[in-house]
């Protein structure tokens, strides 16, 4: 290895691929390199890429120039799903010096003596996605209060939309033991919350197990390792990130409904409110279901924070259907939407469809779902006026102010004080900024000497 310099990261996309980023940038600490912000001058840029949409691609293009601006001598590696996907194009770019696929980007520091000895640019090493079939842990720490930890990747299901399979290959998981290894050790940084990551999260688990007069089964599910994680000490709260509503089970929702580490926070993708799309986006339940899982949810835990992803503008989506998903959603007692645009993706078959759906009726449609999101948004806020939350403190942008979130996913500020940063403490919900989130104040517990005090003086 050749002298090691100074490196620098930006990730583009998902929670998954901030936990990978972080763990590559724990490769380069462990050979001498200095990690620097991507503000900041430094001899490599790493960009982690996402591809859901064509603004992800554009937004790596943007990213590039920005890294090249700081420093036109630096060498830029591009991997992720985006790099995957389209590597050539990627390498063309100017100033990209390598592009690494799937089963690659964890070996990127074996490529830096390479490039530090090379003239070339645009090298590209990015294998079949079938060579991505093993799982490699990761786990972000360092940048963020809670910790993103990646337990599942790749997916098996067939969205017609969706280039995920061909950017990050087949499902697989983590074993339950490595990942109660590793919730040890980011417990033993001293980090209070653990977001569960993946792609398709609650398909997780490894192996099959041939049952006599029944189809393979997994050696181990999601619901087996959230039971697992519950026991856990060091670590206060648990988050899922997203879950399937076909894998989201009742056994699941009642385990977090009586838990006191599984925060009441769920995020289920929706995609369509019609039927009629769900079927040609082949995805694997109709509405009826996911509309039973949310009644369910709110059934079980009254104060839970329910998620919503959305897509409008797929083809063949009418402007009667897309109503039909408005006044579904609308309907649904739900916290928060997610909206995505549909752009056609290369080599999916929604971009062959018939009824294409003009780019500005696109818009407009996501402007109402927008809209519907910060009414939803604000009506599940608003019964929580006047009410005491726990809170995990994190830095704010102000340096006169903290932030944070409750359990169930309310955004607070309130006032800075020290040492209270990765500590969780209660919070009286006061009113609502102009943002929406929560203008807080701390709840001080009486001290026992206080009590003391007032015994000695009656004494």
């Amino acid at each position: 290895m050749s002298t090691p310099g100074s490196v620098a990261f930006h990730t583009l996309g998902c929670k998954l691929n901030f936990a990978e980023t972080s763990s590559i940038s724990r490769s380069f600490k462990d050979i001498g390199f200095s990690i620097r912000n991507f503000e900041e001058q430094a001899d490599f840029y790493v960009i982690n890429t996402c591809s859901v949409t064509d603004f992800a691609d554009r937004k790596c293009r943007q990213v590039v120039r920005q890294a090249l601006k700081r420093n036109p001598d630096a060498k830029i590696i591009v991997i992720g799903c985006y790099a995957q996907l389209k590597p050539q194009e990627i390498a063309e770019m100017e100033g990209v010096d390598l592009v690494l696929g799937a089963a690659e980007k964890f070996n990127v520091v074996q490529y830096i003596d390479m490039l530090q000895t090379s003239t070339q640019k645009g090298l590209v090493f990015a294998s079949e996605v079938n060579a991505a079939n093993t799982f490699i842990s990761s786990f972000s720490f360092g940048d963020r209060t809670r910790t993103f930890l990646k337990v599942q990747d790749g997916c098996n299901y067939k969205c017609t939309y969706c280039t995920i399979p061909q950017a990050r290959g087949e499902s697989r998981s983590d074993t339950i033991d490595n990942v109660l290894k590793n919730v040890d050790d980011i417990a033993a940084k001293g980090c209070k919350e653990i977001v569960l990551t993946g792609v398709n999260l609650g398909d997780f688990g490894n192996g099959t197990e041939v049952i006599e007069g029944t189809r393979p089964q997994k050696e181990a599910m999601f619901y087996d390792l959230v039971k697992e994680l519950d026991k856990c000490q060091g670590i206060e709260r648990f988050r899922i990130s997203s879950i399937e509503p076909n894998l989201l089970t009742g056994e699941i929702i009642d385990f977090v409904a009586a838990s006191t580490k599984f925060v009441p926070h769920f995020h289920i993708p929706l995609q369509s409110g019609s039927n009629k799309i769900l079927r040609l986006m082949r995805r694997r339940y109709l509405r009826e279901l996911y509309a039973n899982k949310v009644a369910e949810i709110r059934n079980k835990i009254p104060d839970a924070c329910i998620g919503v992803d959305v897509i409008v503008g797929f083809p063949g989506e009418t402007n009667d259907d897309f109503l039909e998903t408005y006044q579904f959603i609308k309907d649904l007692d739900v916290s928060y939407l997610h909206v995505f645009t549909f752009s056609e993706r290369e080599n999916t078959l929604a971009a062959e469809m018939e009824g294409v759906v003009s780019v500005e009726e696109r818009r407009r449609r996501n402007e109402m779902l927008r809209i519907l999101s910060e009414k939803k948004k604000r009506a599940f806020y608003d019964r929580f006026v006047g009410k005491e939350k726990d809170v995990l403190f994190e830095a704010h942008k102000d340096k006169r102010k903290l932030t944070g979130f409750t359990d169930n996913y309310l955004k607070v500020e309130l006032e800075y004080q020290d040492n209270l940063i990765n500590t969780i403490g209660k919070v009286k919900l006061i009113s609502l900024n102009n943002e929406g989130d929560f203008i807080a104040e701390r709840v001080l517990q009486q001290k026992l000497s206080v009590a003391t005090d007032t015994i000695s003086e009656h004494a």
